[in-house]
């Protein structure tokens, strides 16, 4: 597409979210609305807009050639995507709920489930390429290292002691005397076959047309029969409901449309290139042209401020502060009188922030109690407030002040606009001189205090005096850093060496293969809760864990998800959505399951010091992803006697702590998983996974979608002999890793070179489905019952029972309800 296309893109998501800015930002605030299904079809709404203008922008920042646009399409980005997140986490609160079902507003809309499918953001990893690229390089050095390393270690060829040596004797005797014997047969049925033959010459005439009439009939049935099936093939590919042979290949648009792409992602480079040395060479020449103009522009205008303010007062005023502003603020068209007063406002304020006594505090309570009297009389929902609405206003005003209307006629190839440089970097070089100018202007200013008021020199003291007694302050206490003298090159390979850092699987989020819930809703409002959809799952952890772990921008501002658990029966892919978040984010991947841990770092000082150094090396080389495989051992109720010796709950105390320590400004995830979650404490649990997400069985849809996907996979090929349809029905129960295992039982390299005269049927599934145990539904009733006495699925019964709003009213009261839950 051309750079029209995508500039039309931009201004259609533009306007999209302008409407939505106007919806959220109303000039009067909102009544609180108190019906709960009401206030959650505005919020899913909302959510499908926002997600709808997210992919459109995520569109155009990747295929955009402008430098300068693109960083205001990034700013507006990461405030949608911010934006979408908040929202994700109100409508859990609101709905108590982590699986959200909006088909109907999917349908109301007009839209596909595929339009409000989560994109992930090309620039994740586009961005950070090179340094992926060096890390990656160092990894496989490590490993590489440690290969040849081990190869000494590894056994040679031992000698066979005797009775293995028989065996093996036996064993290719008998297959010597079984080739025989089958010879031998071969040659008896070929003897046979000849006898037969000479009989059938000695038949009559009859016999014989009797014989061609056969065969003549089979033959005749059998081209029949290939002719109406591709009558019928050519027509369903004219009704559009079958893909022709020769479109298998790629289209030839197709192609070119990827080429264009890869095309413009170069161009992006060159232009990015040409616009940061162009910033360089413009500062450079503004700060030699401009930069003198401008100091002697200030200093002129400092000194009339000097001079007026003696004309005013009778004396020189006092030179602002850099913490105020300095002559900033004198260039704010104030007049002296107005200026000194805000100074002396200023001062007071500073001398009034002192610690408030009890009957201050008192009056506040007192305050604090009667806004909370008002907010009772308008009881209700409400939206909670927002980070990123504010920067979504002010990205959108930029647009529609520089972008919207700006002709671009004579930059087709739209490289960087001079003048928009210019005008920034003004601002940024005002700034330079101006600290410049001050310290100069202070200087002249004490010099002509000297000359001119003498007497006033004390008080110039006395300041001083009050700038060093704000400096001091009570300096917190900081961690101890254990490997203060060590660099995190060092930390990285000792990590590897040991098995706590590994490399991720090339997997992708979107191989996570699952149909969209399209009776969500339905079942819902006849009181039945769905189990979720595998394309639920993919979204969820999109939404938790890809986007904030993707952008620094939105994990600081949105909501903070500091640890997330994987529930679910064994073979649903939760070891396979650790790996694909590290992929799609480009984070590391450690491994702190206590099979892994097992005789590494012994002791209490060990374990202090591993945590430390898995934690600062995910902190310094963020993003990261800290994986806890079989997540309720280090919670168990009691431990079983065959596990003691490997100590599964070493971390149980110390990971609690580590996870208070994790702020905004770090993007690291704890990513625990579990196929048994009863068998842990679950209290315990909760208090170390703020997130809980239930990965149920794989649906109907989303097998019939999957073994399609598995066996082009693995080398077969789906025909109309492969009724999916009836294998989608009869592998009800079984787990995406049951299909794996079924497939490389059957396809092997054998059955695929065999595949062009002998397709693949439904049938030849059913024996090895029928070896493998599937998750039966006592297995996935007890892990419902389970989620359902977390403090989300509790919420859930409470709002289901319609007893949450009678659990909501005494919490308004304040102290009445805190007494009870301590109970």
């Amino acid at each position: 597409m051309s750079h029209s296309t995508y500039n039309t893109f931009w201004g259609h998501a533009q306007v999209e979210l302008n409407d939505l800015l106007l919806h959220e930002v109303p000039a009067q605030p909102p009544r609180p609305e108190r019906d709960r299904v009401v206030f959650f079809q505005r919020l899913a709404t909302l959510y499908v807009r926002y997600v709808q203008i997210f992919r459109q922008l995520e569109e155009c920042y990747d295929q955009m050639v402008h430098p300068q646009k693109r960083r205001v399409i990034r700013e507006v980005l990461d405030g949608v995507m911010g934006r979408v997140l908040e929202l994700k986490n109100e409508m859990v609160e609101k709905e108590f709920s982590e699986y959200h079902y909006m088909d109907d507003v999917v349908q109301d809309l007009k839209l596909t489930p595929e339009d409000i499918e989560i994109p992930i953001p090309r620039y994740f990893i586009s961005e950070r390429s090179k340094v992926l690229q060096d890390r990656g390089k160092m990894l496989s050095k490590i490993l590489n290292r440690m290969e040849v390393v081990e190869k000494p270690k590894s056994v040679g060829l031992r000698a066979l002691n005797l009775e293995e040596a028989i065996k093996i004797i036996q064993v290719s005797e008998r297959a010597r005397q079984g080739r025989l014997r089958a010879k031998f047969m071969t040659e008896i049925q070929r003897d046979e076959e000849r006898q037969g033959r000479a009989k059938d010459r000695d038949l009559g005439a009859g016999a014989i047309d009797i014989a061609a009439v056969r065969i003549q009939k089979i033959w005749k049935g059998y081209i029949q029969r290939k002719k109406t099936r591709k009558e019928r093939e050519e027509e369903m590919i004219f009704l559009g409901m079958a893909l022709d042979q020769s479109h298998t290949q790629p289209y030839p648009a197709k192609a070119a449309a990827l080429a264009n792409q890869s095309y413009r992602r170069a161009k992006q480079k060159e232009h990015e290139e040409d616009y940061q040395k162009s910033i360089v060479t413009i500062t450079k020449k503004l700060r030699e042209v401009e930069g003198p103009d401008m100091r002697e522009t200030m200093k002129d205008q400092i000194r009339q401020w000097f001079i007026e303010c003696h004309d005013a007062t009778g004396s020189f005023p006092d030179y602002p502060d850099e913490e105020d502003g300095g002559s900033s603020l004198i260039f704010a068209e104030k007049t002296p009188q107005q200026l000194i007063e805000e100074l002396a406002a200023k001062e007071e304020e500073d001398a009034n922030k002192k610690p408030k006594g009890k009957e201050e505090k008192k009056e506040k309570g007192k305050k604090e109690k009667g806004k909370a009297g008002e907010e009772e009389e308008e009881p209700g929902l409400k939206m909670l407030p927002s980070g990123f609405l504010s920067d979504l206003e002010v990205a959108h005003k930029t647009f529609a002040e520089v972008w919207q209307n700006r002709s671009e006629s004579k930059n087709f190839s739209q490289r960087h606009e001079a003048e928009l440089i210019k005008e920034e970097k003004r601002k940024e070089i005002e700034v330079e001189v101006r600290l410049q100018v001050d310290e100069l202007m202070r200087q002249e200013l004490a010099n002509w205090k000297l000359a001119v008021d003498k007497d006033k020199g004390g008080k110039a003291k006395g300041n001083a005096k009050k700038k060093k007694g704000s400096k001091s302050g009570k300096k917190k206490k900081k961690d101890k850093d254990l490997t203060a003298d060590r660099t995190v090159e060092s930390l990285y390979q000792e990590l590897v060496e040991q098995g706590l850092l590994k490399q991720a699987d090339p997997v992708k989020l979107k191989e996570y293969v699952g149909d969209y819930s399209y009776l969500g809703t339905t079942l819902r409002q006849t009181d039945i809760e769905p189990m979720p959809s595998l394309s639920d799952v993919r979204q969820i952890m999109t939404l938790y864990a890809v986007l904030p772990l993707g952008s620094q921008v939105v994990h600081e501002k949105s909501p903070l998800v500091k640890a997330i658990l994987l529930a679910g029966p064994a073979g649903v892919g939760k070891r396979m959505l650790v790996h694909a978040v590290c992929q799609e984010t480009g984070a590391n991947l450690f491994d702190l399951s206590p099979l892994n841990l097992a005789g590494k770092y012994p002791g209490k000082n060990g374990l202090a010091l591993m945590l430390h150094m898995v934690f600062k090396v995910a902190r310094l080389m963020q993003p990261s992803v800290v994986w806890i495989g079989d997540a309720e051992k280090m919670f168990y109720k009691k431990v079983p006697k065959e596990e003691k010796e490997l100590d599964p709950k070493r971390l149980k105390k110390d990971l609690p702590k580590i996870l208070k320590s994790i702020k905004g400004e770090d993007r690291v995830l704890v990513v625990g998983t579990t196929r048994d979650p009863l068998s842990a404490d679950l209290k315990s649990l909760c208090k170390v996974y703020n997130k809980i997400v239930l990965i149920p069985r794989p649906d109907y849809a989303s097998r019939y979608v999957m073994w399609r996907q598995l066996i082009r996979k693995c080398g077969g090929e789906v025909t109309r002999a492969l009724d999916l349809s009836s294998l989608a029905k009869i592998s009800d129960g079984y787990t995406q890793g049951h299909m794996v295992q079924v497939l490389h039982r059957i396809l092997t390299e054998r059955r695929v070179q065999q595949l062009a005269k002998r397709p693949l049927t439904a049938a030849e599934f059913v024996a090895p489905l029928a070896k493998i145990d599937p998750v039966f539904q006592d297995e996935e009733e007890a892990l419902k019952s389970w989620y359902a006495k977390t403090p989300l699925g509790k919420k859930r019964a409470k709002a289901a029972s319609g007893k949450e709003g009678e659990e909501e009213a005494p919490t308004k009261g304040g102290k009445d309800t805190k007494k009870k839950g301590k109970k």
